[in-house]
């Protein structure tokens, strides 16, 4: 099949680029090395892979930022949407790389819809865009990443090998950078030494002898350096629109008022987002007068209910009461998580919600940052191991609650769990549960016992940008009639026991 690549090159370095100058030397790091740097970092000797080190020796007044790869995602969305006018197939690769099929007909041709998409993310204001085309992904990122600003080049169809022959295996890096073990780069560092500089000569190996030697991982690398696209590009879900708002004709004077007439829309606001299977965490509240608008951030230990909006939004008003009528009320949720991942654990939930109220209320008054819980970090004095952090902030998302399992297996031990017609439990993709678990068996030698309390699911999502490496789990607190408790999760419809709570 036929795919065009959009490349955006040092797209982490673009995004912290966002609110400096323009010709600010940056470099974004990575596990201590340089992941991407600006133009002028560039001039004055910075290199993708540098320690920072060397890079801030050759460049010392060089900005240095640490990797945020959300951030980059959550950037990156807005290159999506654009891309989604031009064709609605686009698969996001990685932050600055996306893939989507080619248009041909409908633009007349590949060079004219390329030549399209680069008029389209210009007139966005991104000025240097690359795109390749060719037969998939792989060569079609190995081609973008060969033309120039605001160029396409376009490799023929059925020349994939003829085009890859000649190219240095170390290209095959690509399709390993977000490789956790390293398991690939280490295969072209082989080949290297094994005196196979060019992907014709690792192509030219029967799959036979590569899968014996390197394994399933040097096998696809074995078939992408033959021309071969092993697997597609997943089409990318944009994600749904849950910002709510209401206009108020005439504008509302009093606080009293502006919130009775913004109940309904609260109500909406959070069906919105169980319809998407989110909750909101982090909220913003723009409030619009007559003179001008107004904006808050608000922050939660669990997630907002209409009530807390509400609130939130009264305590906005008595502390910066409107100069002048109110004419509209905005809840943008700022940000929002997996309503599986606040799901009510085995032991206990979450702080009382009166104390969240009045804690919530002095916050309003001082702000986000006068309010603040402490605890203990690494650190070697006790001034180092003291941690402040503002209150509401939450734990990692997608934890388990506490307490800690006592016995961790070191490979999880196959299980099964049933609801009570004997169907297996699974888990959707938003984190809703199929049916409840009737009865499980944690391990093969344990067999079959009804389940007497259970909590979950907890959703984890990792890699999502990556379809090789891509992983979706759930996880779930299961504890028998014979009192023991287990941490089990469930992948592609299989069951596993992770831990063993004593």
């Amino acid at each position: 099949m036929r795919q065009m690549v959009v490349w955006l090159p040092d797209w982490p370095a673009l995004v912290a680029l966002a609110d400096r100058p323009a010709n600010t030397a940056l470099a974004v790091f990575a596990k201590g090395v340089v992941l991407a740097c600006t133009a002028q970092a560039r001039a004055e000797g910075v290199r993708r892979s540098m320690r920072r080190r060397d890079a801030q020796a050759r460049c010392p007044e060089l900005v240095v930022v640490e990797h945020r790869e959300h951030v980059d995602a959550k950037a990156f969305e807005q290159v999506l949407a654009t891309i989604e006018q031009f064709s609605p197939t686009v698969g996001l690769l990685r932050p600055g790389l996306a893939a989507l099929s080619v248009p041909e007909k409908f633009y007349g041709g590949e060079a004219e819809a390329a030549a399209v998409l680069t008029e389209l993310l210009v007139e966005q204001g991104i000025w240097d865009v690359r795109i390749g085309i060719g037969d998939g992904a792989f060569v079609a990122e190995l081609a973008a990443r060969k033309a120039s600003t605001q160029e396409v080049v376009i490799v023929a169809a059925g020349t994939n090998a003829k085009y890859l022959k000649d190219l240095p295996v170390e290209v095959l890096d690509l399709v390993n950078q977000e490789d956790s073990q390293g398991s690939g780069l280490a295969i072209v560092g082989l080949l290297r030494r094994l005196g196979l500089p060019k992907l014709g000569d690792f192509a030219a190996l029967q799959s036979a002898d590569v899968l014996a030697r390197f394994g399933p991982q040097g096998l696809l690398l074995h078939r992408l350096a033959s021309g071969e696209q092993p697997r597609g590009v997943s089409r990318r879900k944009p994600p749904p629109e849950l910002t709510a708002a209401a206009s108020f004709e005439p504008g509302l004077e009093l606080s009293d008022a502006v919130v009775f007439s913004s109940r309904r829309l609260a109500e909406r606001f959070i069906e919105k987002l169980d319809s998407a299977g989110v909750v909101c965490v982090t909220l913003g509240i723009e409030i619009e007068t007559e003179a001008g608008a107004t904006g808050r951030v608000w922050r939660h230990p669990r997630w907002f209910s209409s009530t807390d909006v509400l609130d939130r939004l009264r305590w906005q008003l008595q502390a910066e009461p409107p100069p002048a009528p109110v004419v509209a009320v905005r809840f943008v949720p700022t940000e929002v998580e997996s309503v599986g991942a606040h799901a009510e654990g085995l032991f206990g939930g979450g702080p009382d919600e009166q104390v969240e109220r009045s804690i919530a209320r002095v916050q309003a008054l001082v702000g986000p940052e006068g309010v603040r819980t402490v605890g203990v970090q690494g650190g070697r004095d006790p001034v180092q191991r003291q941690l402040s952090t503002p209150w509401g902030d939450r734990p990692w998302p997608g934890a388990i609650p506490a307490p800690a399992p006592a016995t961790v297996f070191t490979d999880p031990q196959p299980a099964r769990v049933v609801g009570a017609e004997g169907m297996a439990v699974q888990v959707n993709g938003r984190g809703a549960v199929s049916t409840a678990p009737a009865q499980f068996c944690p391990t093969e030698a344990l067999g079959w016992q009804p389940v007497a309390a259970w909590a979950g699911p907890w959703p984890v999502d990792e890699n999502w940008w990556d379809e090789a490496a891509a992983r979706r789990i759930a996880r779930f607190q299961v504890v028998g009639v014979d009192g023991s408790a287990w941490l089990m999760i469930v992948e592609n419809g299989q069951w596993w026991t992770e831990a063993r709570y004593d």
